[in-house]
């Protein structure tokens, strides 16, 4: 009896909602990137192919965290936090270089980008270190968990990566509202930031890269230089507009087609899906992400102790600050920052990192369905 009771909990947790609609976007990416990229030449594999294959890997990350304990995974936090951050140190100096950013470690033909993963990493450990104890105080919740994630941060801004730069605020921000930090605390906060600014806007500004700079200049002046560093953003928003109420159909797309477009497979992948299926399209994808964030604060709302609180609520804010960006970003709302939409985008390390997470937030759920701790 014990043993069909918790069968019946287990696939209870593994909820077919939640992955139908994880399924229904990876369905809506592999198309978009099929289209823009089906006639590509140069004998190498085809994107779409190779997506597959990501999201072949991804599913098996996916069950891996499923299956596992995440108070046995977090007991790791620490020395998986350790690794990354060496890997990022050995990226600044061995790291492959593309496109003016050093991101990406070789492993003979394949190469992974350590920033992405860092992210699931983070959660892990800010979600360890707040569940082990009462933390009480600014020293214990704000500037230890802080220094925390300033060593990832630092090392992740200087390849450059400004997108999994701000996802590690976005996460640090949403532990410190889940923990109980005061709004008036972060509202301090953030006047104590905007009066240091000015101060440090000059070593912020000179940080950057030129093309970084270009981009920040492109967004404030949509006319600055629009056959150059603003050509992105101006062609992206084309796509979004020409795509109207129906969109133009799939291969129907004239700026993703015809190249106008770049990087129509990873970053700016949203504009050739809106460009081919229209408002309509753009709403019905919209729906689903919309869906899946809803079903996973249920899970965080929900769970069975503050670790698996922590751990849900670390998920989402990363999963929702990428979509939001990512979609202001091609919809000319933000800068251009390079980051991946979420399931969307081509991507090996991105598309393992999102299954891995969101199969860590099914691992939660199914805690908490489960008869015994």
């Amino acid at each position: 009896m014990i043993d069909r009771l918790t069968e019946h909990r287990g696939l209870d947790s593994f909820d077919i909602r939640y992955v139908a609609l994880i399924l229904a976007i990876l369905g809506i990416g592999v198309l978009s990137i099929y289209s823009v990229t089906h006639g590509q030449k140069g004998g190498m594999a085809p994107y779409y192919l190779k997506q597959l294959i990501w999201i072949g890997l991804g599913a098996v990350a996916f069950l891996i965290m499923w299956a596992s304990d995440y108070h046995s995974l977090a007991r790791f936090a620490y020395p998986a936090y350790a690794v990354i951050l060496l890997m990022l140190v050995f990226v600044l100096f061995e790291g492959r270089t593309s496109k003016g950013a050093q991101r990406w470690i070789a492993l003979g033909p394949f190469t992974f980008q350590p920033s992405e993963f860092a992210k699931l990493v983070l959660v892990l450990v800010l979600a360890h270190y707040y569940s082990k104890a009462p933390r009480v105080g600014w020293l214990q919740r704000v500037i230890v968990p802080g220094l925390l994630v300033l060593p990832g941060l630092l090392l992740i801004l200087k390849q450059p990566d400004l997108g999994s730069g701000l996802s590690f605020v976005a996460v640090y921000a949403a532990m410190l509202l889940m923990v109980g930090v005061r709004s008036k605390a972060l509202g301090f906060i953030l006047l104590f930031s905007i009066m240091l600014f000015p101060f440090a806007w000059e070593g912020v500004w000179g940080s950057l890269h030129d093309y970084q700079r270009q981009r920040i200049m492109a967004f404030v002046d949509p006319g600055y230089d629009p056959g150059g560093k603003g050509y992105h953003a101006l062609q992206s928003k084309i796509a979004i507009g020409s795509g109207e109420l129906l969109g133009k159909g799939l291969y129907g797309g004239t700026q993703s087609q015809l190249k106008f477009l770049p990087e129509g497979h990873t970053d700016f992948v949203f504009a050739v899906f809106a460009e081919e299926w229209g408002f309509l399209g753009v709403l019905v994808l919209l729906t689903l992400f919309v869906g899946l964030i809803w079903l996973s604060l249920e899970i965080a709302s929900k769970a069975k102790d503050q670790l698996g609180a922590l751990l849900a609520v670390g998920i989402v804010a990363m999963l929702c600050f990428c979509v939001v960006v990512n979609i202001g970003m091609t919809a000319g709302m933000f800068p251009i920052v390079g980051i991946p939409l979420p399931l969307v985008s081509y991507g090996g390390s991105a598309t393992i990192m999102t299954m891995a997470a969101l199969g860590l937030l099914l691992n939660v759920k199914r805690k908490r369905l489960s008869l015994f701790y």
